[in-house]
């Protein structure tokens, strides 16, 4: 393991609640961990975004926030770190990926478009499908697959995306780096130059969710083996810029690798795309100076950009999740494998084989582990990704998300061996039954009753 390239300098205080309590918190949280309070969470593995700690280098930048309405001086550090990190030419900043989204799908779907993706992430698909395109998968078979080893399940099967191209309008191929749904993986180089090749041939935009593309960097440097160039050993900063090149935007929810609580970006090289995303920022979220940030938040995430691409960061902030997946699996665990980047990923359908899907295997873990610990995680599976009348046949996956720079090894192994005591009795699990759900992403809001059986 990699050891912290930081040391602490401040602390915020946190309470493991009495197990009774604890109980009574999940009851009153309809069984849905993301309807708990932060206050009765010791652990907070719910997720990633916006949760980092932030830098005595950010936390100063903070106070040179300049709140203009128009032409804030933070806008144009944040821009020249987009252009310096990412190597593309126009920026548009949005309050976070989901404006970065929403303005994407609005302006470059229309009714009946098929958008290939490799897997899906939950809001990215909302947005495809609100702007009435129809979201298509075209992972590899790997992706899907929790005991395959394969190092890069982010890739697309390039058979797949010629297929969709082949039999249908294609505004866009969206490929999302270390994909969140299979466990956190990355793409290769290789497949990424592939699909850019095929994109270019057919003359269709590549577009990268560029959220963890930091990671994904490090993994292909780690995997492939570091290049040499002009003598030394290629960067994390240098794979980034070469993962970029092959596409023609990106989309970023800046609140994971870009090491801030709030933000999120495009950048393209078109121009006349620009311009017109530049005109939808301004009515969907603030002048195009600002997308919806504080003139501080754009500072803090200008120089957390420039903190994410360090190579010492990077390796110890992966390092820690795949440490902590190794106690889980000396514990018995049923994990993804190999271990993401971001996050573990327990496989639900091993841990509690005896709750069908329709009881929600993953949800009911999830509670179960909050219940055991007080440490809140979150459910990856059919209530994430069912839509419709689906068939129940995919996934079923508890996510524990490692924030960045926030918990220490012995927050990990408590969690390691608090979730490895709760396997053991298993069989004892009962799952859940839903009572109410939104119509849209319905993860967050759903609520959930214990089954008698």
């Amino acid at each position: 393991m990699h050891l912290p390239p930081y040391k602490i300098k401040a602390v915020e205080p946190i309470r493991l609640i009495p197990y009774k309590d604890r109980l009574v918190a999940m009851k009153e949280a309809h069984y849905n961990t993301f309807l708990l309070r932060s206050e009765d969470v010791y652990i907070d593995l719910l997720t990633d975004s916006g949760t980092t700690a932030m830098s005595d280098n950010q936390w100063a930048g903070m106070m040179l926030g300049d709140e203009a309405y128009a032409g804030s001086r933070n806008f144009y550090n944040l821009e020249k770190a987009i252009q310096d990190i990412y190597g593309f030419k126009y920026v548009v900043p949005t309050h976070q990926g989901r404006g970065a989204e929403h303005i994407q799908s609005q302006l470059m779907i229309k009714e009946g478009d098929v958008i290939p993706n490799n897997l899906y992430f939950t809001t990215r698909r909302a947005h495809q499908e609100i702007a009435k395109g129809i979201w298509e998968d075209v992972s590899v078979d790997e992706a899907h697959q929790p005991e395959n080893d394969f190092p890069y399940k982010g890739n697309i099967d390039l058979d797949k995306l010629k297929d969709c191209i082949n039999n249908n309008h294609v505004p866009f191929v969206s490929m999302e780096a270390c994909v969140n749904m299979a466990g956190g993986e990355p793409f290769s180089m290789q497949n990424l130059s592939e699909v850019s090749s095929i994109c270019k041939e057919h003359n269709i935009p590549l577009w990268i969710d560029a959220t963890r593309l930091v990671e994904n960097a490090y993994f292909i440097q780690q995997l492939d083996g570091p290049v040499i160039a002009n003598g030394f050993h290629e960067s994390v900063a240098e794979i980034v810029l070469q993962i970029c090149a092959y596409a023609d935007g990106i989309t970023c929810s800046a609140k994971k690798d870009g090491l801030v609580n709030m933000g999120g970006f495009i950048a393209l090289n078109d121009e006349e795309l620009f311009e017109r995303m530049r005109g939808m920022v301004v009515i969907y979220e603030g002048l195009h100076t600002y997308g919806g940030l504080s003139g501080r938040d754009m500072e803090a995430l200008a120089r957390g950009l420039y903190e994410s691409v360090d190579d010492d960061h990077i390796a110890h902030r992966v390092g820690q999740v795949r440490h902590f997946g190794e106690q889980l699996q000396e514990g018995g665990v049923p994990i993804v494998v190999p271990i993401g980047g971001h996050a573990v990923f327990i496989d639900a359908k091993r841990f509690v084989p005896h709750i069908p899907q329709d009881r929600y295997p993953a949800q009911t873990v999830a509670a179960s582990i909050y219940e055991e610990s007080g440490v809140r995680t979150m459910e990856r599976g059919i209530v994430s990704g069912q839509h419709g009348d689906e068939p129940y046949d995919d996934m079923e996956l508890i996510r524990l998300t490692i924030p960045r720079r926030v918990y220490t090894s012995e927050h990990l192994e408590y969690t390691a061996n608090s979730i490895s005591q709760l396997y053991k009795n298993a069989d004892k699990i009962k799952g859940l039954t839903m009572t109410y759900e939104p119509k849209e992403l319905r993860f967050f809001q759903a609520r959930f009753i214990r089954s008698p059986l």
